[in-house]
């Protein structure tokens, strides 16, 4: 059944029937185009936006809603376990090196470094920042429209000094305005690049400042080329919102001493080698000693 301007309203969670329903959407604002109504749309669980004439649009119902989130609920789980497993096993590593294998009276501690976070969409900056947490991870997020990033990255990067920027938000091919090595091709894929090179112009060095950048469909050498380390989307495939945590956390775990395998990187989150790639980067752990509690008289 077409939808009417009635049935859909800001915040209605829909599919599109031209794309079979295969990705659940949160309508974000309604324009008018001649006499069409056109919803634009963000992607649930990937980082896409997209718009569409209401007529092919379905409203999707809570508990229709309920049984396409439980398979992304599962895959996450998934994923975050295995992670799990990484961080642990580089703990394991971090702990041995620094009590010489032996000593384990030593005590240590370490500094897994900063992480600025800059989102498009509210909605998944919570999400991820809520997953850093659960991590362990240190980070600072800032909700920020994609085209108004590459003037405000200079003073968020002032005022918090990270050492990994996450530059993120929505973004996608558009077929008919060119081909896909067309950067005007895409809907924010040059601010991405612009906030790349404007950070870059802060911090030169790869390796004081780790940058990630982009989001679904992004034009991924273009981030490369402007300084990003790590950047989606090689195959211009869509990537999930989680991702850039993943990618993140990894980094912030692994001793500025070593570099970071790009696969190694990579091979947990959520959407892999088509959607995600980037550059050998050394981590930013820093592990110190001796560590003990200051006790009170």
């Amino acid at each position: 059944m077409e939808l009417t301007i009635m049935d859909v309203e800001i915040n209605s969670i829909v599919g599109r029937k031209s794309y079979h329903c295969d990705i659940l959407f949160r309508v974000i604002d309604i324009r008018e185009h001649g006499n069409q109504k056109i919803a634009i749309l963000y992607g649930e669980e990937y980082r896409l936006i997209a718009d569409a004439p209401f007529q092919d649009l379905v409203k999707v119902g809570r508990e229709e809603r309920s049984k396409i989130l439980q398979g992304f609920r599962s895959l996450e789980e998934q994923s975050f376990e295995l992670f799990k497993q990484d961080i642990q096993l580089l703990k394991e590593k971090r702990e041995y090196e620094a009590t010489n294998g032996y000593n384990e009276s030593l005590s240590y501690f370490q500094l897994p470094g900063k992480v600025l976070h800059i989102d498009g969409d509210p909605n998944y900056l919570k999400k991820c920042l809520s997953l850093y947490e659960k991590i362990g991870v240190t980070v600072y997020g800032a909700h920020c429209y994609e085209k108004e990033m590459p003037y405000k990255i200079g003073p968020l990067l002032e005022k918090y000094q990270p050492n990994i920027l996450v530059v993120t938000g929505h973004d996608a091919y558009l077929k008919s305005v060119g081909k896909k090595t067309d950067l005007s091709a895409y809907r924010h894929s040059k601010s991405f690049v612009k906030t790349v090179m404007e950070a870059r112009k802060k911090v030169p060095s790869l390796d004081q400042l780790v940058i990630f950048a982009g989001a679904c469909q992004s034009h991924f050498e273009s981030l490369i080329q402007a300084g990003a380390n790590f950047a989606s989307s090689p195959l211009r495939v869509n990537i999930h919102a989680l991702d850039p945590v993943y990618i993140v956390a990894k980094i912030c775990y692994t001793s500025f001493m070593e570099q970071v395998n790009v696969w190694d990187v990579i091979r947990n989150t959520l959407t892999g080698q088509k959607g995600l790639g980037g550059i050998e980067t050394k981590g930013v752990l820093r592990t110190g000693m001796p560590y003990k509690p200051v006790e009170e008289e």
